[in-house]
């Protein structure tokens, strides 16, 4: 396949509705939010979701998550021991068999970072890929809402069943509601380097649109992350006929006329500041 020749933005619109989209652990778990109560999920969070949709449309991916794996590796060392074993023994050779045997590592980039068993001999492996796909982490439009509600359970998960134990009480938190936006480009600068295709675009594309999709648990009952809107620019060029930053900026959300504090995603409206030449692609879950 050949690789990607032109530059790409996109900008992906969702919702989150009675729902924990991600936790932040150095706060017991609570939605991430900023100073300002903006909600937030991190690029990480957001790779993870698109690393799994790609995962079950049947690509190889090298970070896959434990709750996810389908392979007997239970590192990512392993993995890539396992995977490109002689290739591990010099830096572009492993860059070009990591590239071409998994997805994820030609999108996002990777660093491959490993001590040998003898360090002193310089048998471990430290080596840099830069992806051409970047997604920024995603906030709200307008500040959300976080009820925290105590949880029990039936029954002790320890002690002799006399009586209820400390661990039968628990809290669940929740961002009531949030309109929320994230951003992402494709560079095919960075794509040549790793054999990124255009072919490899259009499965970012698809599980960018899908990537709420089999992801429900508890925190994020089934519904509750619902994909709005994804805008898709293709330039005409690898530089691109505008920066990122236009082509993101021409994306306005508003809220309606007399709403005070939005309840859903009817209270907003979207639109587009028309950049001659270029037209984004607007797709609907």
């Amino acid at each position: 396949m050949a690789v990607l020749e032109k530059k790409i933005d996109f900008a992906l619109v969702f919702g989150v509705k009675n729902a924990n989209p991600n936790g932040d652990p150095l706060s017991g778990n609570m939605p991430r939010v900023t100073i300002d109560s903006i909600g937030e999920l991190s690029d990480v969070c957001l790779k993870r979701k698109i690393r799994d949709r790609l995962q079950e449309a049947g690509e190889k991916i090298f970070v896959q998550s434990d709750e996810n794996r389908i392979d007997d590796y239970k590192t990512l060392k392993d993995r890539a021991e396992g995977e490109l074993k002689e290739a591990m023994k010099g830096a572009k050779k492993l860059t070009e068999k990591a590239c071409k045997t998994w997805i994820d590592v030609r999108s996002f980039g990777q660093l491959f970072a490993f001590k040998g068993k003898d360090d002193k001999k310089g048998t471990g492996v430290s080596v840099g890929i830069r992806g051409p796909v970047t997604i920024q982490s995603a906030f709200s439009h307008d500040p959300v809402n976080i009820t925290s509600i105590q949880i029990t359970k039936s029954v002790s998960g320890e002690g002799d069943g006399t009586k209820k134990a400390s661990d039968t009480m628990g809290m669940k938190h929740r961002v009531d509601f949030g309109l929320y936006v994230t951003y992402g480009s494709i560079n095919p600068q960075l794509a040549t380097k790793t054999g990124f295709s255009y072919e490899d675009a259009l499965k970012i594309k698809k599980a960018l649109l899908h990537i709420f999709d089999n992801d429900a648990s508890s925190a994020r009952p089934e519904g509750s992350m619902e994909v709005i809107q994804l805008y898709w620019w293709e330039h005409s060029s690898k530089s691109g006929q505008y920066s990122a930053a236009k082509v993101h900026g021409s994306l306005k959300v508003t809220l309606k006329d007399g709403v005070q504090r939005p309840q859903s995603i009817s209270d907003y409206t979207f639109s587009i500041n028309a950049l001659e030449g270029l037209k984004p692609e607007v797709l609907v879950y």
